[in-house]
C-alpha cells in the first residue's frame, strides 16, 4: 500500500499539480506533493510550454483526477456538447455526478478507486436497488447506500471515521452513521472542487 501511495504521489508530482488520487488524503498536509513540490528524479530539464501542451495536460489531468479512458471522456464531451449552456461547465457537472465519484464524496470510501470497486462489485445501492455502474450519472433525489457484510461496512465506517471534518459539496446530504446519502440538486461548476481550467479542454476538444 506504502509503495502504491508513492508512486500515486510521484505521479502529481510529475505533472506538477494535484490529481486527487488519494482521495481525502491529498487535501490533507500528509498529501506527498506539499512534503514534495517538485518533479522526482535527480535532473529535472526544464519543458518548454506551448499552448497545445498546456491544453493536453489540463485534459489529462481531468481524466486522472476522475479515472477516466479517452474514450469515456470523448463521449462526455460529446454529451456536454448537446446540453444548454456552457460546454466546458456542461463537462464538468458530467464527471462530477458520476456514482464512483459521489460515493467519494460523500466520505464512504478513502479514494476514487475504494469508490469505484465498491460500485462495481455490487455494494452500492440507489435508491435501495443494486447498481454497480460506476458512470451512472445520479439525479437530484437519488439515495446513496453501502450496504454488505461486515468487511465492507466496516470499510467504509472507517473511510466514514477518517473523513471526518471534510467539507460536503452543498449538493449532497450525508448520513453517515447509515453509511448513505442523497442528492439534493445538480452540482455547479462552484461545486467542483479540482483546479481544472475547463476553457483549456474545450479548445483542445474542438479542433
Amino acid at each position: 500500500m506504502a509503495r502504491n501511495s508513492q508512486n500515486v504521489c510521484k505521479l502529481c508530482r510529475r505533472e506538477g499539480m494535484k490529481l486527487f488520487l488519494k482521495g481525502q488524503r491529498c487535501f490533507s498536509e500528509k498529501c506527498g506533493i506539499n512534503r514534495r513540490d517538485y518533479p522526482p528524479g535527480q535532473h529535472v530539464r526544464p519543458k518548454k510550454s506551448t499552448d497545445y501542451g498546456a491544453q493536453l495536460r489540463e485534459k489529462q489531468k481531468a481524466k486522472r483526477i476522475y479515472g477516466l479512458l479517452e474514450r469515456q471522456f470523448q463521449h462526455y464531451f460529446t454529451v456536454a456538447q448537446r446540453q444548454k449552456g456552457n460546454t466546458g461547465e456542461n463537462l464538468l457537472v458530467l464527471m462530477e455526478r458520476r456514482l464512483d465519484n459521489v460515493v467519494l464524496n460523500l466520505g464512504l470510501a478513502l479514494s476514487r478507486f475504494d469508490a469505484r470497486q465498491m460500485v462495481a462489485h455490487g455494494h452500492v445501492r440507489v435508491n435501495k436497488k443494486r447498481l454497480d455502474i460506476p458512470s451512472y450519472l445520479v439525479r437530484p433525489g437519488d439515495e446513496v447506500q453501502i450496504v454488505g457484510d461486515e468487511k465492507i461496512t466496516k470499510k467504509a465506517t472507517d473511510a466514514v471515521e477518517m473523513n471526518k471534518g471534510q467539507s460536503l459539496p452543498t449538493w449532497l446530504e450525508a448520513t453517515p452513521s447509515e453509511l448513505k446519502g442523497k442528492v439534493i440538486q445538480l452540482p455547479k461548476r462552484e461545486d467542483v472542487p479540482h483546479p481544472i481550467n475547463e476553457q483549456l479542454i474545450i479548445e483542445l476538444c474542438s479542433k
